[in-house]
């Protein structure tokens, strides 16, 4: 009988990154702590400079042999939700509620990234010549992936790269918040940015 192979570390430490991505079914129960399987002895040997792991963000150029790439960046709202506030607390407030109509907006569906990215740049530079301080960019929920479509890959590119686009140069120095937007404005298919004075 052939003795199982125990995980090396890439293998552990990729089940890790993975598995801190999981969102339980059943949100009313408490999570499952799903158990790693135990290596069995004797393990086998560490290699003296472990393979590095492939980058799985959208965007990454593939490996060689890599068919699909797999987002395993965190959902957008809960890194945006974990950022500080730098806004006045009554305005954030306001806009979180959707008490506060945004001055203008820009609607990137059926975009690609390649187009997407500089049309937000010129158009939150324009916003900000013209004096303008909160925006709606609207990415869409993205679509959901057919029968076909390779998991775990997370729906809705522009929806993750947006606010990363906003934390980048040129636009880092002009953005003060980025915050999901109100149900009322797209909820969760749309960003309130607002600007710098």
């Amino acid at each position: 009988m052939a003795r199982r192979r125990g995980l090396t570390a890439d293998e552990k430490a990729l089940w890790s990154r993975i598995a801190a991505t999981a969102v339980p079914m059943h949100p009313s129960k408490p999570p499952e702590p799903t158990p790693l399987p135990k290596p069995s002895l004797p393990a086998t040997p560490e290699p003296a400079q472990p393979a590095p792991l492939p980058d799985f963000r959208i965007g990454a150029k593939p490996l060689k042999g890599a068919a699909t790439r797999i987002d395993l960046s965190p959902h957008p709202g809960r890194a945006l939700h974990d950022q500080p506030l730098r806004m006045d607390h009554k305005t954030h407030r306001r806009m979180a509620q959707g008490k506060l109509a945004p001055e203008a907006q820009i609607d990137l569906h059926g975009m690609t990234l390649n187009v997407a990215q500089p049309a937000l740049t010129r158009f939150i530079l324009n916003a900000r010549t013209s004096g303008l301080r909160l925006v709606l960019v609207i990415t869409g929920k993205g679509r959901q992936g057919g029968p076909d479509a390779p998991l775990p890959v997370r729906p809705g590119a522009l929806r993750h790269n947006v606010p990363h686009w906003l934390h980048m140069t040129p636009l880092d120095q002009l953005v003060l918040q980025v915050k999901p937007a109100h149900r009322r404005h797209g909820g969760e298919g749309a960003y309130y940015v607002y600007l710098r004075r």
